[in-house]
């Protein structure tokens, strides 16, 4: 296997971290952006945008997680976990999707999908 090709595995394995993450309170998430860290640096294009897309996914999930949380008090957490769930999904859907296509995601800088 050739390390392009390891790489787009990678990447693979990475998005689905972060799906199974939404079922593991975020555990395979932590391993996924530590991973997407170590491949980030030596990959070449498109696989390096996907890694910084994944690195920015998983902080500004952080991000959210952390408001979510916070406003669960007042029930209107419960919407903002909710949509950081169908958030999640998209996001990863959307890269699955491009990189199976060879492409980069399509806008590695939102913060929405």
């Amino acid at each position: 296997m050739s390390q392009e090709q390891d790489q787009q595995s990678m990447v693979k394995v990475v998005y689905v971290l972060y799906l199974v993450s939404l079922v593991t309170g975020g555990l395979t998430a932590i391993i996924g952006v530590v991973l997407a860290y170590v491949y980030h640096g030596t990959a070449e294009e498109p696989l390096q945008d996907h890694f910084r897309f994944q690195i920015r996914t998983f902080w500004m999930g952080l991000l959210y997680a952390f408001i979510a949380g916070a406003t669960i008090p007042v029930l209107i957490g419960f919407l903002f976990t909710l949509l950081l769930y169908i958030w999640m999904i998209v996001r990863c859907a959307k890269g699955l999707s491009a990189i199976d296509r060879n492409q980069p995601p399509a806008d590695v800088t939102t913060w929405w999908m």
